[in-house]
């Protein structure tokens, strides 16, 4: 069996204060992991954390944006599998280690991603009212059998982004010509994995908290929510499988499950 390749990409972005938990988490990793920054917005502070943890830092030449950003760090990797690592987010111990675990499972893997957690107020929290639901949309994907299903996973993508995008590991060597939307703010995501759904392979679904996702003002997240950008992108999310009057259904139930994203949530 060849060896597992794999590296972690952090998106950084300007001076973070929490870009330096998110590097100690991935050199503590119970596996040995391969890790690089990435950014659009170079700085002394980047290259101060960057050189505290030993890892490299690719500076892109365009402005900043969330899919340029992620497509710049996607480029850097070279590796057959990839983790865009969010400067903000806490990886937990196994998460590596279970992603070589379940490789070693899968048929032919498009890509893997996990059960997540939320770090609210300095508070890591497992159990609200979103995690609930994506967990219940997942569930659909836990069993070995569907993972290789297109049915399956197009069902689960047809109510909403269950899947915790800073949890996914792509196989980028199985598709190498692979990028995100630059045209889209706020689904880009939602838009890769719906894509990534029509292709065959496995979507593998690792139903263990591995990561800690962070909810706070600054976040990406958060902003969009508070401009509205992402309800038009929701929309053109649902009307992939839906007709339009369902889908504008679908979205106004789908609309109340991001208060969770509110930092009073």
């Amino acid at each position: 069996m060849n060896k597992f390749s794999h590296v972690f990409a952090v998106c950084a972005y300007k001076e973070s204060p929490y870009l330096a938990d998110c590097l100690q988490a991935l050199k503590d990793q119970s596996a040995p992991a391969q890790i690089l920054i990435a950014t659009s917005t170079p700085n002394a502070y980047i290259n101060k954390m960057a050189e505290k943890f030993e890892v490299p830092v690719f500076v892109s030449g365009r402005e900043s944006g969330i899919g340029r950003d992620w497509n710049f760090a996607l480029s850097c990797a070279e590796a057959d599998f990839v983790t865009i690592a969010h400067q903000d987010d806490i990886y937990l111990r196994d998460y590596l280690q279970s992603i070589e675990e379940y490789n070693r499972l899968a048929k032919d893997p498009i890509l893997f991603f996990t059960d997540y957690g939320e770090l609210r107020n300095q508070k890591e929290v497992y159990d609200n009212r979103l995690l609930q639901v994506k967990r219940k949309i997942n569930a659909f994907l836990k069993p070995r059998i569907f993972w290789h299903s297109r049915f399956m996973r197009n069902r689960t993508l047809s109510v909403g982004n269950a899947i915790c995008c800073p949890s996914v590991c792509i196989h980028k060597s199985k598709f190498p010509d692979f990028r995100f939307d630059e045209t889209m703010t706020c689904d880009l995501d939602w838009d890769a994995w719906s894509r990534l759904a029509k292709e065959k392979g496995s979507f593998v679904y690792i139903p263990r908290p591995l990561m800690l996702h962070r909810i706070h003002e600054g976040s990406e997240t958060t902003n969009q929510l508070e401009e509205g950008k992402r309800f038009a992108e929701d929309l053109e999310m649902f009307r992939r499988y839906w007709p339009r009057p369902l889908a504008k259904m679908i979205m106004k139930k789908y609309a109340t499950s991001t208060d969770s994203n509110k930092i009073s949530g």
